[in-house]
């Protein structure tokens, strides 16, 4: 049968990238594309009937639980038994905390951390009773590490880290084979950069190194069909895990340092721009932003990662030939 699937944030960005990327590698996925944007949404819809799919087009905020649940129920009504959700919905602030006002962290929040909630609470329980299916909560380096001008972002995506983690212990104890993943993604050539609220004196950007988020959706498609607790996506991701866990201090002190130029453009920003913070902003702005030319569009660790069996396999077959052969030369 055809794999049915949940897309939050499918109008724009990796949300975008991930949409595609099923319909190109699920034939005749039936997709349901929630996001605020109905233009963003329409442009999903086109591009999944175009590669063979069938798309349903679902206005929805995900910081709203009920209306969460309702896009689900429409979902499984008109397309079937979802498969796989994937909670991928977010909004930012560029600001220090001290210029970020409480509204807009509630609102951050709401729809990073809650909508996550949201939908992994609409995806279980329609999943449980059956006993499978697949969640996939996209994540971010940044459930790691927090950096300046983030925190309400920072903040939910450790949120959302906490949260799994608790939840796959609910489903291990009670013997459930509903499988629940996060994917830990770098800094990505998105739209949001263009729409995000921001108090900087320059245009806001990803942190280098970059990459398209058509990397993104090959690791969000492969996270959904590999029962993997947690995949990292990324040489930059594993080197920010890994570097803060062993050197926290000196994290913060390079951040200190480098974290406000860092995602800041040359170019100054346009203060009249419009931000989709509590409204959608009208077009379809498709899945890239406007740092093509900085962005990668793949990475051998994310290989290596798919491959781990592989090149274990590889490595302990390369021992024993050494093992031998060092046994002839000692006999």
């Amino acid at each position: 049968m055809p794999e049915v699937v949940v897309v939050t944030g499918a109008s724009a960005g990796v949300g975008r990238a991930t949409v595609r990327e099923f319909a190109r590698r699920s034939p005749g996925a039936r997709i349901g594309l929630l996001a605020r944007g109905r233009d963003g949404l329409e442009g999903a819809r086109q591009e999944v009937e175009a590669l063979g799919g069938r798309a349903l087009v679902l206005p929805t905020d995900v910081s709203d639980a009920g209306a969460v649940e309702e896009a689900a129920g429409r979902v499984e009504e008109e397309l079937g038994s979802i498969d796989v959700w994937v909670n991928n919905a977010m909004t930012a602030v560029f600001a220090p905390v001290k210029e970020t006002t409480p509204e807009e962290y509630r609102r951050i929040t709401e729809v990073t951390y809650l909508g996550y909630v949201h939908g992994t609470m609409a995806a279980l329980k329609r999943m449980l009773p059956r006993d499978r299916g697949t969640i996939v909560q996209v994540g971010s380096a940044l459930a790691y590490r927090g950096i300046p001008l983030q925190a309400a972002y920072c903040g939910s995506k450790h949120a959302i880290k906490g949260f799994t983690e608790s939840v796959r212990t609910e489903l291990l104890h009670d013997g459930s084979n509903v499988h629940l993943t996060m994917v830990q993604l770098p800094a990505l050539n998105t739209p949001q950069f263009g729409v995000s609220r921001t108090r900087m004196p320059y245009h806001p950007q990803p942190v280098p190194p970059i990459y398209q988020p058509e990397f993104a959706a090959k690791a969000v498609y492969w996270s959904a069909h590999n029962r993997r607790r947690e995949v990292y996506a990324g040489t930059s991701v594993v080197a920010t895990i890994l570097g803060n866990k062993l050197l926290p201090g000196l994290a913060e002190r390079y951040l200190a340092r480098t974290g406000y130029d860092a995602q800041q453009a040359d170019e100054p920003v346009d203060t009249d721009r419009p931000d989709y913070l509590f409204e959608p902003v009208p077009d379809d702005r498709g899945a890239r932003g406007i740092f093509d030319e900085e962005a990668r569009e793949s990475d051998p660790q994310f290989w290596a990662t798919k491959n781990r069996g592989r090149l274990a396999a590889l490595a302990a077959a390369g021992l024993a030939g050494a093992a031998y052969a060092f046994l002839r030369r000692t006999r």
